[in-house]
């Protein structure tokens, strides 16, 4: 079977062909800002982003009627179990309105019912970021007025916790595990058999400061300078996504960039991207308290896991204690689409409804 994976980001559309669980044929197809500037939002880019991956697969000579299914990232919707879902009208038009917000993610359903209408094939999207398995104790944070949330990377974290699964010889549902993800946002996971039971709201970007959020501020402090005059409620924003971590205190959210200044001897970016560790580290450590000491893997992915020089060794130290460390660098975000497909199609799992 032939399944056409799509996973758009906000200047690039990435897609392949696979076969199984071996890709074919992949793309990452890159939208200069000149070219995107002609749309006024995400989802009027539709017809652009799809017609650029039907022409990226005539020049690459693949016969679409080959396709079984057609799998796009998940967008922003309601808050749901992870698992693959089968794209239907309703989905379709709460992504097209932007009832739960305006994500580029938003199109990979759409685009991939599109093609797969042409071709009387199913389309599917598979964990989008969305997923909600917390348990009600993790949900709450203090006061009724605030609920904590669970938005994170939520295709890769479980890509990556079932490949670990797979290479130990047991089932995803079987294991509890501690799930990182540390990228630009960082998501931190208690995988409780098959169940993501508590995770920080990346998006908004509790937990650890991260290359450019400010992770879980002070809240007195943060209340005064929102109330202060000084700022808008847009500007604060910023603070909290975008201006914040490693952005707002070395001015670069490029790891690489920070490890180049340590080994030539600045001291602040070492106690910065230290202190970043350290966070990362204490809400594992939490994470392991919430499973009561039961973990049986902590496994780390996503870019910044590529520094074997700091990053990972600062991490490694302070959790060893609590469950082996496996660490998975980059992200398999567009196999573990396919995948979700082909679980699927294969009867492994069945498709929920949205």
């Amino acid at each position: 079977m032939y399944i056409l994976a799509i996973n758009p980001g906000s200047t690039s559309t990435k897609f392949g062909v696979y076969q199984g669980e071996k890709a074919v044929l992949e793309e990452v197809l890159r939208h200069s800002a000149a070219e995107l500037s002609d749309f006024s939002s995400t989802i009027d880019q539709f017809d652009f982003r799809k017609q650029v991956i039907i022409d990226s697969l005539v020049k690459n000579n693949f016969d679409i009627n080959k396709l079984a299914a057609a799998v796009g990232r998940g967008g922003l919707l309601r808050p749901l179990p992870g698992g693959t879902y089968a794209v239907n009208e309703k989905m379709l038009s709460e992504l097209k309105s932007g009832k739960y917000g305006e994500h580029a993610s938003n199109l990979g359903a759409l685009i991939a019912y599109a093609i797969a209408q042409k071709l009387n094939i199913p389309a599917y999207i598979v964990d989008p970021v969305v997923v909600d398995e917390m348990e009600d104790v993790a949900r709450l944070s203090g006061h009724p007025k605030f609920v904590r949330k669970s938005i994170f990377h939520a295709l890769n974290q479980k890509a990556v916790a079932r490949k670990v699964a797979k290479d130990i010889g047991k089932r995803y549902d079987q294991l509890n595990l501690i799930v990182v993800h540390l990228g630009g946002g960082i998501s931190v996971g208690l995988h409780r058999q098959g169940q993501v039971v508590d995770v920080n709201n990346a998006l908004d970007g509790d937990g650890p400061f991260t290359p450019e959020r400010s992770g879980s501020l002070p809240a007195g402090d943060l209340v005064k300078l929102s109330l202060s005059g000084k700022y808008t409620h847009r500007e604060i924003k910023k603070i909290l996504k975008g201006q914040g971590g490693l952005t707002a205190y070395l001015k670069t959210n490029d790891g690489r960039e920070v490890v180049k200044r340590i080994k030539n001897g600045d001291k602040e970016a070492e106690l910065v991207y230290r202190a970043m560790a350290y966070q990362i580290a204490k809400e594992i450590g939490g994470l392991a308290a919430g499973a009561q000491g039961r973990v049986d893997y902590i496994i780390i992915t996503g870019g910044l896991a590529y520094d074997n020089e700091y990053l990972m060794p600062w991490i490694t130290e302070s959790i060893k204690f609590i469950a082996p460390v496996r660490v998975f660098p980059g992200e398999i975000e567009m196999d573990a689409l396919a995948m979700g497909a082909q679980r699927v199609l294969t009867g492994e799992e069945e498709v929920n409804v949205y």
